[in-house]
């Protein structure tokens, strides 16, 4: 039996709107009038737009959806704000078990004078505490953890990371990049069950949002957390995995080229599975702005230093040439200019059949920005970060400078440039909503009910020449990174997975500001509602 979705307008990702869609089977069979499509398959089933939008499936193209529901099932922070507000969600969640550690995360920097909390601060826990910083770059811990990892004021920093300390030499409760693991490995392990409804779960929360594939920017073992390709190989073989899902596989930067091989024996272990590949390489090349760990050209305003660059340039053009090679598509964290140049070098020479990306880009020399079309590398959005909030007026900006914070989240740059887009949320670090993440990117002004939405300059756009259209933003989020996954889906087209979702209204018929208010009402891979609010 056919199914016809009429009713609404449907955006095709192809650079031009349709009336009605035909499915039959899980695929796409027709685009076009409703009236042709009626006279093509008289009987048939009817989904009802009711005047909202079809759109193809999302593809989030940088997303951590095992660790986001692992960390929602521990303590939470990340939907509030504030010490206090904190410290009562602490408190209410180590009364309410019997852990051995109090861990979870989703803590804001900006939450903080400086950005920066104290183990003092959570000594009032009977336990040792291990909370991720939201951006996942940081980790508070209080007294009784720093003791019991032996961290004291003579442990050395790690080349990758730093012990924060107060002005007695004395660790504060703040580690940062690399630094994390020296306490985040002695937390409890997941077992293989949480780490399966962790999936299960957070694959739930995405159908809900309209998204019906990712790429999953860390598949291994990052910041105590534990390797992920197990839990996706075995969901992919269960049938428990519906999306379709490509692992990065992490690169481990205390390594050096020794480490492709097992790569290459990792990727094979997901060789014939339907709903998930392991293609895909990220290199973590720098950190973030806010801890003046991503790698800048010019030394940090007020506090000097010019950030970390986790792989020694010239290594990384040897690591690229020699995945790319073997096939790997390479997925860059780069948030400083100086990180992005170094990937943009690491690429010269290597094949755009690869598929390779940079994702963050939060500050690009603009020197750089016609590099990603001249080599053939995609520039991977996450639009909610582009916006003025807490964390980037009150810890960003004024340690960047003038100039340099003006080239911040350039998305208009690198259009006029002509360079292809993907786009993602990065969750559990913000919000896995794309609507939210399209509306930043058109109008660069935080969407209605975020945790900065009340922050006085939240309704002033953030350097407003960088916006996108509408047209430009949802295609990243869809046909952009479908492609980057190298999936069938992403687009409205005759042949295509019926990888479809419903929105209650049409974003395209609204006034900017109120592109945040659409919302998923329907779901589907492969032709089957998996979601119905």
């Amino acid at each position: 039996m056919h199914t016809l979705f009429r009713g609404g307008r449907v955006f095709t990702a192809t650079g031009s709107f349709a009336e009605a869609v035909l499915v039959r089977d899980g695929v796409i069979v027709a685009v076009g009038s409703e009236s042709d499509l009626v006279r093509q398959a008289p009987a048939h089933e009817t989904v009802d737009l009711e005047g909202g939008l079809l759109m193809p499936g999302v593809t989030d193209a940088h997303i951590h959806p095992v660790q986001a529901g692992l960390e929602h099932a521990k303590c939470d922070l990340s939907e509030i704000y504030g010490l206090d507000e904190y410290l009562t969600a602490i408190r209410t969640y180590a009364d309410g078990c019997d852990k051995e550690w109090i861990d979870g995360g989703g803590w804001d920097m900006s939450a903080f004078p400086g950005g920066l909390p104290h183990r003092s601060q959570l000594d009032f826990l009977d336990r040792p505490a291990y909370l991720i910083q939201r951006d996942h770059h940081a980790a508070w811990v209080n007294t009784r953890a720093l003791e019991r990892a032996g961290i004291t004021r003579d442990t050395p920093d790690p080349a990758d990371g730093r012990i924060e300390r107060d002005a007695d030499g004395n660790p504060s409760g703040v580690l940062h990049e690399g630094a994390m693991d020296l306490v985040g490995l002695l937390t409890p392990r997941p077992t293989t069950d949480d780490m399966d409804t962790a999936l299960v779960t957070a694959q739930r929360h995405l159908f809900s949002l309209g998204i019906t594939g990712w790429q999953d920017a860390i598949v291994g073992s990052y910041a105590g957390s534990d390797d992920q390709l197990p839990t996706y190989i075995s969901a992919a073989r269960a049938g428990r995995l519906k999306a379709r899902v490509v692992g990065a596989l992490w690169w481990d930067r205390t390594r050096g080229a020794d480490q492709i091989a097992s790569l290459i024996e990792r990727r094979a272990m997901a060789e014939g599975l339907d709903r998930f590949s392991a293609g895909s390489v990220k290199i973590m090349q720098d950190g973030i702005t806010e801890n003046f760990t991503a790698a800048v050209l010019e030394p940090y305003c007020l506090c000097g230093g010019t950030g970390l660059s986790y792989i020694d340039p010239g290594k990384l053009r040897e690591y690229v040439a020699e995945l790319d090679a073997n096939g790997f598509q390479v997925h860059f964290h780069a948030i400083g200019e100086r990180a992005v140049r170094e990937a943009l070098d690491s690429f010269e020479g290597t094949s755009p059949d690869n598929r390779h990306h940079i994702a963050h880009l939060q500050i690009i020399e603009p020197s750089d920005v016609p590099r990603f079309a001249a080599l053939g590398v995609t520039a991977n959005l996450q639009p909610l970060w582009a916006t003025h909030h807490a964390q980037m007026d009150e810890l960003t900006l004024p340690y960047l400078g003038e100039e340099r914070s003006a080239w911040q989240y350039p998305f208009a740059d690198l259009e006029r440039s002509g360079a292809r887009f993907c786009a993602g949320s990065d969750w559990p670090v913000s919000n896995a909503d794309p609507i939210q993440g399209m509306h930043v990117a058109v109008n660069r002004t935080e969407p209605g009910g975020s945790v900065h939405a009340g922050y006085p300059t939240a309704g002033i756009p953030f350097l407003p020449g960088q916006r996108l259209s509408l047209t430009t933003a949802m295609t990243a989020y869809t046909a952009g990174s479908a492609w980057i996954n190298r999936s069938p889906a992403g687009v409205i087209e005759q042949g295509r997975p019926a990888d479809l979702v419903v929105l209650d209204r049409d974003p395209f018929g609204l006034p900017e500001a109120e592109i945040w208010t659409a919302k998923v009402r329907l779901t589907f891979v492969d032709g089957e509602a998996v979601y119905q609010r």
